[in-house]
């Protein structure tokens, strides 16, 4: 008896060891499961800075109402409370709390505070409020499409918002009571209390003056162009830091227009980083830089431009069609002509232009800190025909992001460092702990020092057409323009669909700002990039030298206006004599030899350099 006793006395202090100490810790948060009823206090997400301290996105304090049936006494003057606070339906709140299945259940989510203080005021039995958290955006549509937007459970579903969730979004308290076995608040017992942990705030490289210099511009272009959607961005060619980035349309992160989710998304997507587009002349930034690379060309080298060349039997015309004649490489790439870049391509041939291309990041994604971005569309190399080569030096058959495109003319002009873009500057922690975001060299000495000043020169000459300093009055701004015409969804030219754009450098001989302009299906006349994309490119710099308080590089220099000729009518080479007579430049739309129509019409005043529309 002595021995069963003792096993028996032994056996039960074995199972009490393994209950109290081994299992203890996990039966006790099941018997607290059981014994509370709890409700989640959703934290503060971070706020939002830009690189100067303002604030982009805020959060706020908002209330969850839920209701408990088993302790609604009233379900009348409850429903009734609750539908006309919260602007409800009453039969669908009577029907949710009195429904005592279901022990709790969510009437609201995003309940402002004076609508919360009105339900606390009437004492309700059953009916709880829990703190929430909601997003105010204090520039409304500035800065749409990289800040992106919130969900109403406080999830980013866009943009920053999205990509640094996990800092942002904080960690969520709990308020505690207990409760019987239906669930009731036992009346005096014991509260616990844990509170939200506010998330982290970020401050961004973006500058949000420059941001509004940069949207103005942009929804100029879209009344004055009359485009389907245009897309700008400011960058350090030094560092990669994005200083400003649009697309328009957009719409206000207040007031997110969830009714028509297809057009949501289409504007919610930063294109510069997501879609691809095939760029044009702008990429022969990236022929040129290659072909002086390796000692193919030079600044003095000639080249003969009768208005095509012919390769692999095929006839590839360059925008001028009656030819440029004889010119040097400065001439030709103030020219943009695409027979000189035809030339330099085959130069270099398919290995080595492919080498290049690799080296300015292009079939790859940049690795900027913004979602969705994609990663081009290059032709495989053994698939690669002369004809083909020849056109993608002068940037058609290729199809990349614009922020691939800056990424690499950024390490062109910067002196050979490819530089990741970002967006993320400084992290602070809920602690106050500040942690710099330090930026990314993906490749040092793609180019040399002595290439990158001379692309730097032809970007300079290709801008002043009149002289120096002539493109922004006083200043030293190089850059470049492209025109390239869209394809359609079965693969083929969208006839009269085009997308135009601009790519600036400031300072000329040393940038550390790029300026990007693009505008996609201008539909006022004209789709030349020097028409519809480049005297934007001067409005952003011009005001973005007025917000640096930046100093001429030359006080003297002044910008003469000529009166704008009558020319219809006249041969081409007779209207091309006197727009050069007057400082003008033109762009020509037909292949015939007389002028049918021309942009602007005559008796317009514009400043000498300007680009007019000949359609022959």
């Amino acid at each position: 008896m002595l021995l069963v006793i003792s096993f028996i006395f032994c056996s039960l202090v074995v199972r009490l060891f393994v209950i109290q100490i081994i299992n203890g810790g996990s039966l006790q948060l099941r018997a607290t499961d059981q014994w509370t009823r709890d409700l989640s206090i959703i934290a503060p997400r971070g706020t939002i800075y830009d690189r100067t301290g303002s604030s982009l996105a805020v959060s706020y304090t908002t209330y969850n109402v839920y209701v408990r049936a088993r302790e609604v006494t009233s379900p009348s003057k409850v429903a009734s409370v609750l539908s006309s606070e919260l602007e409800l339906d009453f039969s669908s709140v009577y029907e949710k709390i009195t429904n005592r299945k279901v022990s709790e259940v969510l009437i609201k989510m995003q309940v402002d505070g004076e609508q919360a203080e009105n339900i606390y005021n009437h004492r309700l039995d059953g009916v709880y409020l829990a703190e929430n958290s909601d997003r105010y955006y204090p520039n409304g549509n500035l800065m749409t499409q990289v800040l992106g937007f919130i969900s109403i459970d406080n999830v980013g579903q866009t943009g920053i918002e999205a990509y640094y969730n996990d800092y942002l979004k904080g960690k969520d308290g709990y308020s505690y009571v207990q409760s019987d076995l239906q669930g009731k608040e036992i009346g005096g017992s014991l509260r616990y209390y844990i509170p939200a942990e506010v998330g982290s705030d970020l401050v961004l490289t973006l500058d949000s003056k420059m941001q509004l210099i940069l949207e103005q511009a942009l929804e100029q272009i879209m009344t004055e162009q009359k485009a389907k959607a245009t897309a700008g961005m400011i960058m350090n060619a030094k560092t990669g830091e994005i200083l400003a980035l649009s697309n328009k349309p957009s719409f206000d992160l207040n007031d997110v227009p969830r009714d028509d989710l297809t057009a949501l998304f289409d504007n919610s997507k930063v294109k510069i980083v997501t879609d691809v587009y095939e760029p044009g002349s702008t990429f022969k930034i990236l022929t040129v830089a290659g072909a002086l690379e390796e000692g193919l060309t030079s600044l003095d080298d000639t080249f003969y431009c009768p208005g095509y060349r012919i390769i692999d039997g095929e006839r590839i015309k360059c925008w001028k069609t009656i030819g440029h004649g004889q010119q040097t490489l400065v001439e030709a790439f103030s020219n943009s002509c695409n027979c000189c870049f035809m030339d330099l391509a085959l130069r270099l041939g398919v290995d080595k232009f492919y080498e290049y291309m690799q080296k300015f990041g292009l079939g790859s994604k940049t690795g900027v800190d913004i979602a969705g971005e994609g990663s081009g569309i290059l032709m495989a190399k053994s698939q690669v025909r002369t004809v083909d080569l020849a056109r993608i030096g002068f940037g058609h058959a290729v199809a990349l992001t614009p922020m691939q495109l800056l990424s690499a003319v950024a390490s062109i002009v910067n002196g050979g460092t490819y530089n990741v873009p970002r967006v993320l500057g400084e992290v602070i922690a809920s602690s106050g702990e500040r942690t710099e975001v330090q930026g990314k060299v993906k490749e040092k000495g793609i180019i040399s020092a002595q290439t990158s000043a001379q692309v730097n020169l032809l970007l300079e000459k290709a801008e002043n057409k009149t002289g120096n300093y002539t493109f922004v009055e006083g200043y030293n701004v190089g850059g470049k323009t492209g025109t390239a015409q869209k394809y359609s969804e079965s693969g083929g030219i969208a006839q009269g669909k085009y997308i135009s754009s601009f790519i600036g450098t400031y300072p000329a001989d040393d940038p550390q700002y790029l300026v990007f302009i693009m505008v996609d299906e201008p539909s006022a006349g004209a789709y030349y990039g020097s028409i519809v994309a480049a005297p934007y490119g001067k409005i952003v710099f011009s005001n973005l030298f007025e917000y640096l308080g930046e100093k001429k590089q030359d006080e003297s220099v002044t910008i003469n206006y000529v009166e704008m000729p009558s020319l219809v009518g006249d041969s081409l080479a007779d209207a091309g004599s006197k727009l050069k007579a007057l400082n003008l430049c033109y762009e020509l739309d037909g292949e015939g030899e007389f002028v049918l129509a021309q942009l602007p019409p005559a008796g317009s005043m514009l400043a000498e350099g300007t680009y007019v529309v000949l359609i022959t």
